[in-house]
């Protein structure tokens, strides 16, 4: 368990308020996912699942039941998880099983996982809606609709049944967006981390490696850390950079080439994300470093927009604005600025937003705009900055020294009362900083 039980118990009774009386929530656990015949992908817990109950084995499910009683005692927090079972264990490791899940996790009753439908009945009745997104766990989805269709069927002579399905996002995502000080602290120690690995990116690369061999070095960082990668690495060198989401990986780099990594470790569920762009000599060129330091300005600008009460949408027009102005001051645009992005000429360069929420999932939970507008920032909310500029091989109208400059620069940064909190400042990006490091 990432945190103690407490921090669970906090979550699980913040949801259930949310969701009030008559309602119910039923959170499934991940899947295991079969790689080739029967070997399977490394396990990742489900977010939702993992943020309210601290559980780390698949095929579960997790039913919060407001004010529940049985015998006499509390019953709100139910986990339905796998059998014992000595005989896999010896294969795949020990299970909690049903005593485990209440001693160890919390829950105020547990069973084993083939109970699910017969138990749901009893849970659902009486609830007037039942909080679970439909279509993203299709395995559970049937089984669910067949428990709340039972008791319609019934509901003429006993308990009044479930009328509503509500997606859990307008809840628990709500929830997640805001971090708790125990998720900054643990998101600050992932970042602390991935930028140790970005600094040792930056001194291992030379020309004539591969660029698997720096995204090794990355990534062993994170495993002698606790740790593991959050997603995957994109080690980009060349115009391999201009692939906003290059994964091959495997090329090799050349004197005079950028590397862009974006890179970033997971740990205990909380995953950083960073991207740096630095030259594999050690050293920009002119044309390297004109783009560089409009991609960098536009990086700071849009950083100072998180503050709290400023709308999310800010970062993104700051950055947009000073990334067209560098375009034309190159001449890679030409024209007024504001008519420029009026007309969407900078997406040939800038094709991706400025950011995204970041917490447990590399693009985390939680909804950019409400009624249609903006949100404003609260204090709590964790968002990446992200411009870059990308001038692809052979981009007509463009001066071919500036052919294959892929850009990006990416930090993790806290919304707070006091104003915007990088977490990932231990990674340089000044072009001198940058060039003395790799000197």
């Amino acid at each position: 368990m990432a945190f103690d039980r407490k921090e669970y118990a906090r979550r699980r009774a913040e949801l259930m308020k949310r969701i009030g009386a008559d309602g119910v929530a039923i959170v499934p656990a991940a899947h295991e996912a079969v790689r080739a015949r029967d070997t399977h992908y490394k396990f990742r817990q489900d977010s939702d699942f993992a943020y309210l109950s601290g559980f780390p084995e698949p095929d579960a499910v997790a039913v919060l039941a407001p004010g529940r009683r049985t015998g006499g005692h509390k019953s709100e927090f139910v986990l339905f998880v796998r059998d014992r079972d000595p005989a896999r264990e010896i294969w795949d490791g020990r299970r909690a099983g049903t005593e485990g899940a209440v001693r160890d996790y919390g829950a105020d009753e547990a069973f084993t996982v083939d109970a699910f439908e017969e138990q749901l009945q009893p849970l659902l009745a009486g609830r007037a809606r039942v909080h679970y997104t439909m279509g993203e766990h299709s395995a559970w989805d049937a089984k669910i609709a067949a428990a709340v269709r039972e008791i319609r069927e019934v509901s003429r002579r006993g308990a009044a049944a479930p009328t509503d399905f509500v997606a859990l996002e307008t809840s628990l995502h709500e929830m997640r967006l805001k971090k708790s000080p125990a998720e900054l602290k643990l998101l600050a120690k992932a970042c602390a981390v991935s930028a140790e690995a970005h600094v040792l990116a930056m001194r291992t690369a030379r020309p004539g490696l591969r660029e698997w061999q720096v995204g090794a070095e990355i990534e062993a960082h994170f495993l002698r850390n606790g740790m593991e990668p959050g997603y995957g690495s994109i080690v980009g060198g060349g115009e391999n950079a201009c692939i906003l989401h290059y994964v091959d990986n495997g090329a090799l780099l050349r004197d005079g080439d950028l590397l862009l990594i974006d890179a970033g470790g997971e740990l205990h569920g909380y995953t950083a994300d960073i991207t740096r762009t630095f030259p594999v000599n050690g050293k920009f060129s002119k044309a390297q470093r004109a783009v560089y330091e409009i991609v960098l300005e536009a990086n700071k600008q849009a950083i100072r927009t998180l503050k709290v009460g400023e709308s999310v949408g800010r970062p993104h027009e700051v950055a947009t604005r000073i990334l067209t102005e560098g375009l034309v001051d190159l001449g890679l645009l030409k024209g007024s600025v504001k008519e420029l992005i009026k007309a969407g000429k900078q997406r040939q360069f800038y094709m991706h937003g400025t950011g995204h929420w970041l917490g447990m999932d590399v693009h985390d939970v939680g909804r950019y705009r409400l009624d249609g507008k903006y949100r404003r920032f609260e204090p709590g909310m964790v968002m990446t900055v992200e411009p870059g500029l990308y001038i692809a091989p052979g981009t007509k109208g463009v001066d071919e020294k500036y052919w294959g400059i892929g850009i990006r620069i990416e930090d993790d940064v806290v919304v707070t009362e006091d104003g915007p909190r990088v977490l990932t400042g231990g990674v340089p990006k000044d072009v001198g900083e940058i060039e003395k490091l790799m000197a």
